[in-house]
């Protein structure tokens, strides 16, 4: 089973793209932690909730499920943790760059932000995409862990995942 992180700049269709693909490959996905943490305080977010998605995060990549499959995809992972961390706040735990390091994934899915921006009250950076797409992509090359770029709008977007996943499906 190969592990696959969906990654990209906010509003580039993360979500939308592991449930599709999760369903075109009858496999597992993982959701985004952080949407489903944040939209719970009834507060603004602190370093410290930032960790406390990291460390959430470190243990759904150790997840496997009981069904064998493919794949198993990851609406966002650390290496997006690990930006959101050092625009925000400068700095991030010293613990976190040996956990990118040791991450399990095979393979990422790097979304372009070539999609409208569609706004949702936990999203932050719409002026910003384009940075954050090329931060990604820098931190996904120095780990040297194969990727694709995604892009185009829908189906189009969809085909594009689905044959860079196939070929590596028949690498298996």
């Amino acid at each position: 089973m190969k592990r696959i992180a969906i990654v990209g700049p906010e509003s580039t269709g993360k979500s939308t793209l592991c449930a599709q693909l999760s369903e075109y490959f009858n496999s597992p996905w993982v959701a985004e932690y952080a949407r489903d943490y944040i939209g719970a305080l009834q507060r603004p977010y602190t370093y410290e909730d930032v960790e406390a998605i990291a460390q959430a995060q470190c243990k759904e990549l150790q997840w496997t499920p009981s069904e064998p499959s493919p794949f198993i995809f990851y609406d966002t992972e650390l290496i997006i943790t690990k930006v959101w961390f050092l625009h925000h706040y400068y700095r991030m735990p010293i613990w976190m760059e040996r956990a990118i390091e040791e991450m399990p994934i095979a393979h990422y899915l790097l979304c372009l932000p070539d999609l409208p921006w569609v706004d949702d009250p936990l999203r932050e950076n719409p002026t910003i995409r384009q940075e954050l797409f090329l931060w990604y992509k820098k931190e996904i090359e120095a780990l040297g862990i194969p990727y694709t770029i995604v892009q185009g709008v829908g189906k189009e977007r969809l085909q594009g995942a689905i044959t860079a996943l196939t070929e590596i499906q028949e690498e298996l």
